[in-house]
């Protein structure tokens, strides 16, 4: 999503947390304060999975209201009422002069100036962790980007966004665990809500999309101790069973894993046939799923509901 021009109208809560976005990437981008960038990061996901647009409760509470949210301090608040308000934030567009999208992708490792330009043209994509959930897709071919580069890249993103400050050094392991099935479950719901009411940042996926549209809705998330990514599956699989509003990949890593560079993937998907079908499940994990509606026969029946819907 590109930032709004100045004086433009700023109204949703989308535009409000690409902005914030967008400031974070620029800050770390100046190498500042890893508390504070993680500040605005953390406002982002807390904006992201708000049920009410800020307009209204600025307009119902006024600035004390945005600053009882959680992850909304007062410099945020201020922010936002400045958005709302005048359709601009003027701290950014300063900060933003001098730093085009291409500019702040040219300072990541392995990335010069012209592999940057490049990758804003082909991918559609202008912050951070944007780039970072685009080229961990492996469907985003770059001229110029092979299997090593990208994992070069990738790292220094990781880095970059400070995904792991807790950040154990030791033996490096392609496994790490899966997070609980019950935050799973929590994560494919939030992103397919959001998703359905057009609340989420789209991406332009390369794969099965000739014409270029941001269409894949992408939410980045972090709870209990995971960094989390979702989006729904763009695979030829998913297209060709029309089951692209239904099928939620999410990727995961946790911030204390030794290797930053490494992370796990979980597919969503409304069972089709069995005991489980018409359910929320994680595929190739059936029967762990199984148990937990045992236990949670409630959960059952609205992921299921949820389910049909698809998102």
């Amino acid at each position: 999503m590109r930032s709004p021009a100045p004086d433009a109208k700023i109204e949703t809560n989308s535009q409000i947390a690409a902005l914030l976005s967008r400031y974070a990437d620029l800050l770390a981008a100046a190498g500042g304060d890893r508390f504070r960038i993680r500040a605005y990061r953390a406002a982002v996901e807390e904006i992201a999975a708000l049920d009410r647009p800020l307009a209204e409760i600025l307009a119902q509470g006024g600035i004390d209201a945005l600053i009882a949210l959680r992850g909304i301090g007062r410099g945020i608040a201020a922010a936002i009422v400045e958005m709302l308000t005048t359709g601009r934030w003027r701290q950014l567009e300063l900060r933003a002069q001098n730093l085009t999208p291409a500019r702040l992708f040219a300072t990541i490792p392995g990335i010069g100036p012209v592999l940057a330009d490049r990758l804003v043209q082909d991918l559609g994509v202008e912050t951070l962790p944007d780039l970072e959930a685009v080229l961990r897709l492996g469907d985003a071919e770059v001229q110029g980007i092979g299997a090593r580069r990208r994992a070069a890249i990738l790292a220094g993103l990781a880095q970059r966004l400070n995904r792991f400050p807790n950040a154990r050094r030791g033996r490096r392991t392609d496994k790490i665990p899966m997070p609980p099935i019950g935050l799973l479950f929590a994560v494919d719901a939030r992103y397919r809500e959001k998703a359905k009411a057009g609340a989420l940042r789209l991406i332009a996926p390369r794969r099965f999309n000739p014409d270029g549209k941001a269409w894949l809705p992408i939410m980045h998330h972090h709870a209990d101790g995971w960094d989390i990514t979702a989006l729904f599956s763009n695979t030829a699989n998913a297209h060709e069973l029309g089951r692209t509003r239904d099928w939620v990949v999410i990727y995961f890593r946790p911030d204390v894993h030794p290797d930053g560079g490494v992370e796990g993937r979980a597919t969503m998907v409304t069972e089709t046939r069995g005991p489980l079908k018409g359910q929320r499940v994680i595929r190739g994990h059936e029967a762990a799923c199984a148990q937990h509606y045992a236990k949670s026969p409630a959960l059952g029946q609205s992921a299921g509901g949820r389910g049909h819907g698809g998102g």
